[in-house]
């Protein structure tokens, strides 16, 4: 993948966040304490039954503390938990960060019901944290920089606070996607959404090169519409246009023409897999 000059994609990141807060406050959920209540708990249920299944994301942070014996990990936006299941039992000890009650609380039942008794909890956003919590050997962030408007912002605060390495996990669309036709039509570009593609070329512009480890064998759960009409309102919804009608009949044929009708249902192309990015400190 080149950089492409002709996008400013720190300004397209923080537009793309934005995008998806005005989404959410049309949905009457953004101004909301908590955009988690009341699916917290099908979120771990979800994320558990992916595990189920091997990847490469999992068995490089594996790796990454068995070459890093006894160390210390910082988990921001931890979630329910389950990344902090799995680094518990080989660090010295994990800093989960999360700022959603709904999350802590899941996160508190499993550390309580798996006695992870190297665990401290800490309850807030990032990178408006990172002043007052201490330099950990490994910082680690899966899929919780979505919120973030100022990606370098983010990102710098990762490496303040990390002593040995930086780990991303960060959804990766393919370019080719649904969306990213969908977006081009509209925009001009393929990105529909704060990404790995755009994270890539901001890290570039910071001087930072990571490696990429990208998984392979597990896209992510299609997406499911009960009727054209809906997707296409998912579609534009998405893409900012709401009441806007000018697309319309463009994206409806698009939409017509990758859809797959099943069950009484149109099913989307599978599209997404998560790409683990890291680099030493």
């Amino acid at each position: 993948m080149k950089a492409d000059t002709g996008i400013n994609y720190v300004e397209l990141w923080r537009d793309l966040v934005r995008l998806g807060d005005e989404r959410r406050r049309r949905k009457g959920k953004s101004n909301s304490a908590d955009q988690w209540h009341g699916k917290a708990a099908e979120f771990d249920q979800r994320v558990s039954a992916r595990w189920k299944e091997k990847d490469s994301s999992r068995t490089f942070v594996l790796q990454t503390l068995r070459e890093f014996k006894d160390a210390t990990v910082l988990d921001i936006g931890a979630g329910s938990g389950a990344w902090v299941s799995l680094m518990s039992p080989l660090a010295s000890s994990v800093t989960a960060l999360d700022a959603s009650p709904s999350m802590l609380s899941q996160l508190e039942k499993r550390i309580e019901k798996e006695n992870l008794n190297n665990v401290n909890v800490v309850v807030g956003h990032w990178p408006q944290m990172q002043a007052s919590i201490a330099s950990h050997d490994v910082c680690f962030c899966s899929h919780s920089m979505y919120g973030a408007e100022d990606f370098p912002e983010f990102i710098q605060a990762m490496q303040l606070a990390a002593r040995k390495r930086v780990i991303l996990l960060i959804r990766a669309p393919q370019e080719v996607g649904l969306m990213a036709q969908a977006a081009k039509l509209v925009w001009g570009h393929p990105f529909d959404s704060p990404n790995y593609q755009i994270a890539m070329n901001i890290l570039w512009q910071m001087g930072i090169f990571p490696n990429v480890i990208m998984e392979k064998d597990h896209l992510w759960k299609p997406w499911s519409h009960a009727s054209l009409a809906e997707a296409l309102i998912e579609v534009k919804n998405r893409l900012g246009l709401f009441d806007n009608n000018a697309c319309d009949s463009e994206l409806l044929d698009l939409l017509k023409t990758h859809l797959k009708a099943q069950s009484g249902e149109y099913i989307w192309p599978s599209a997404m897999r998560t790409t683990l990015l890291y680099w030493d400190q």
